[in-house]
């Protein structure tokens, strides 16, 4: 199948340097809160990008569930192979698209454990559906049919019947801490505004115009 001639216009703002918050983390904050403004389906959903022992490139789509300028955190089972990949190479890239803005945003940096008491916090405020799932699922690994998952969160509903569910043992969140963040805006005739941050020694940020 040929998709050669699949392409569309971008026709976003221009970004000047002189509009850029000398931060990236209210940069970021600012093009994300556009993206929950706008018609953007899961502006939380990110492409997770990290290297396996065999240097071979891993993707998925996580959500974001809070950021601030210690990191983004997401969470998931610990015995995944996102998690299994991360524990053994620190290093990954976080991806946003946010296709009606036409814009893009690349985080790299390394990713940590959030200490458990964070993962509590977090827990305790999942539906109750999503705190059974995460007893459910051995995540990654081969099911022979849907009916031994499903078999499964009904053994877990009877266990934890009028009561709390606790948070699995093997299951919490990881903060990226970034060292780059570029920008991108989609924008006509392929000159698109692309700008790169870069953390230095000193915890400042430099600010760079990449070309399209």
């Amino acid at each position: 199948m040929d998709v050669s001639q699949l392409r569309r216009s971008q026709t976003g703002k221009i970004m000047h340097r002189a509009d850029l918050d000398e931060n990236p983390f209210g940069q970021f904050e600012a093009w994300f809160q556009d993206a929950c403004d706008s018609p953007d389906l899961d502006p939380n959903a990110m492409a997770l990008a990290t290297v396996d022992e065999l240097g071979r490139a891993h993707n998925r789509t996580v959500l974001l569930k809070y950021f601030d300028e210690s990191g983004f955190v997401f969470f998931t089972n610990f015995e995944s192979k996102k998690a299994t990949q991360i524990d053994a190479n620190e290093n990954v890239a976080l991806l946003f698209f946010w296709r009606d803005l036409g814009r893009q945003v690349i985080i790299r940096g390394a990713a940590a454990k959030v200490p458990t008491r964070e993962t509590l916090k977090y827990f305790a405020t999942r539906p109750r559906g999503s705190q059974l799932g995460a007893w459910v699922s051995q995540q990654s690994s081969i099911v022979s049919s849907r009916a031994l998952l499903e078999a499964k969160f009904e053994e877990m509903k009877r266990k934890f019947a009028n009561k709390e569910v606790p948070l699995p043992s093997f299951w919490g969140g990881y903060r990226v801490l970034p060292t780059e963040f570029e920008f991108w805006q989609g924008m006509s005739l392929r000159l698109h505004d692309r700008f790169l941050y870069t953390r230095q020694d000193d915890d400042s940020w430099q600010i760079e115009r990449l070309q399209p």
